[in-house]
């Protein structure tokens, strides 16, 4: 019973993920595509670096004309923001460094 116990824990899924949104995503579909690949890679940099914090603080992820908005619902420390900096920066990103953080508190 134990072991079955213990299988279930690790398998729960993290159910309660970010809106993702893109200006003139209904035109531009890839837009979306490239905002979600860019969610998946940054959280792979914290899943790495053993951040458990990373995923409760995420509210929001918007590309807005090559520029990618993070909402945050509180306030992120360096690594975490450099987590999507370097997912932006990347081959699956915009390949740019125009990323902005805004924290916008739950109920506000």
């Amino acid at each position: 019973m134990r072991v079955r116990a213990a299988i279930k824990e690790t398998n729960a899924m993290y159910l309660d993920h970010p809106k993702i949104s893109a200006t003139n995503s209904g035109t531009e579909p890839d837009r979306l595509e490239r905002v979600n690949r860019v969610y998946g890679y940054a959280l792979a940099l914290a899943d790495a670096a053993g951040d458990e914090a990373f995923l409760g603080k995420l509210s929001h992820l918007h590309d807005h004309k090559g520029t990618l908005i993070v909402v945050w619902f509180e306030e992120p420390d360096d690594a975490q923001k450099g987590f999507f900096v370097s997912a932006w920066k990347s081959k699956v990103g915009d390949e740019s460094s125009n990323v902005e953080h805004e924290v916008k508190a739950l109920g506000a």
